[in-house]
């Protein structure tokens, strides 16, 4: 990747800001995008080091026009930006198919009119729904349990559908749940530390039962830059994970450990998804990404969190965040 030249839409978000952390320390030039508004406020992206191969671009994939002129004299996309909020799904669908399936058209459709060498294009484990076997690998069925996930779904579609009708160079990363510093409220992880660091006695969650497959963000970014750097990934939709599956129970209650804390967990149903919606079981089969790229993960669960919490503990950090309340 030395001294490539990568556009990363999302730049401004969680995964994003420490992809295009990682990609400069490997020596590219990346052109990274911010969502355009009024504050010149890039996210994450402020709290990067100034570096001279950073390039920051603010505005909306939602623009094919735009999109056209930040594709430009690019060698690698990583496609990132997306709505991805599944509470806020079931009450703006709309606004998702707009941002995550017409932004992919928009940046695959100035992909290939721009001559780029490589599209990673970002999906989800959530377009696999609830297991139907495990470990899930990339012929499970998709199953498109929220408006998100049907977004996603779409999105990954019409991602593919370059590679065959265009011959664009796509790859399909598929990552499961990413944890770590920088991430939303609105996830489990961050809601339960941010509410312990702040003192708080009870916290209200929705269901605790569901299985996840939790990866350290480092280790999702490494995933990316694999498939980026292995031709064997052209055309194929390649998992990200840890092929470790942990209840989010059990995942707040190492928290608990590694914080100390007596903190009560009490359900809140507000927080529950609808019936049909939610995701019960979640593990990740990454045998493809092994084969394809030689990724291996390095950070267990219990390593990945005491890193997160770390970060989440220090007061610059921690009031960046409105622990009391709700984020749909």
């Amino acid at each position: 990747m030395q001294n490539k030249r990568v556009l990363v839409t999302g730049g401004d978000g969680f995964i994003g800001s420490h992809l295009t952390e990682m990609l400069l320390d490997a020596g590219c030039n990346v052109r990274a995008l911010s969502l355009y508004n009024s504050f010149n406020d890039w996210g994450w992206l402020d709290t990067i080091e100034k570096n001279d191969r950073l390039e920051v671009v603010c505005g909306d994939v939602r623009d094919p026009h735009f999109c056209k002129l930040i594709t430009r004299d690019i060698d690698v996309i990583y496609h990132l930006a997306a709505l991805i909020a599944i509470p806020y799904s079931y009450v703006a669908p709309d606004s998702y198919v707009d941002t995550n399936i017409k932004g992919t058209l928009n940046i695959c459709q100035s992909a290939k009119e721009n001559g780029c060498k490589r599209v990673i294009h970002t999906s989800t484990s959530e377009v696999y729904g609830t297991a139907q076997y495990v470990p899930i690998d990339e012929k499970h069925p998709l199953q498109p349990q929220s408006p998100y996930s049907a977004s996603k779904i779409g999105a990954d579609n019409m991602a593919m559908s370059f590679y065959l009708a265009f011959d664009l160079p796509v790859t399909i990363a598929r990552p499961f749940n990413t944890y770590g510093p920088r991430q939303s409220a609105r996830a489990v992880i961050p809601t339960i530390i941010t509410q312990i660091a702040a003192g708080k006695k009870q916290i209200e969650l929705g269901d605790v039962t569901p299985t996840r497959d939790f990866n350290y963000v480092l280790d999702t970014c490494r995933g990316f830059i694999d498939i980026a750097e292995s031709d064997k990934t052209v055309g194929e939709v390649v998992n990200i994970g840890s092929n470790y599956e942990i209840s989010v129970g059990d995942t707040l209650n190492i928290i608990k450990e590694l914080m100390a804390s007596d903190v009560e967990f009490i359900t809140d149903q507000q927080r529950i998804r609808p019936k049909n919606s939610e995701v019960f079981r979640l593990w990740c089969d990454n045998t493809k990404i092994h084969e394809l790229t030689g990724f291996e993960p390095k950070y267990s669960i219990r390593e990945g969190l005491k890193q997160t919490i770390d970060w989440f503990t220090k007061s610059e950090n921690l009031t960046r965040y409105k622990v009391d309340i709700y984020n749909v």
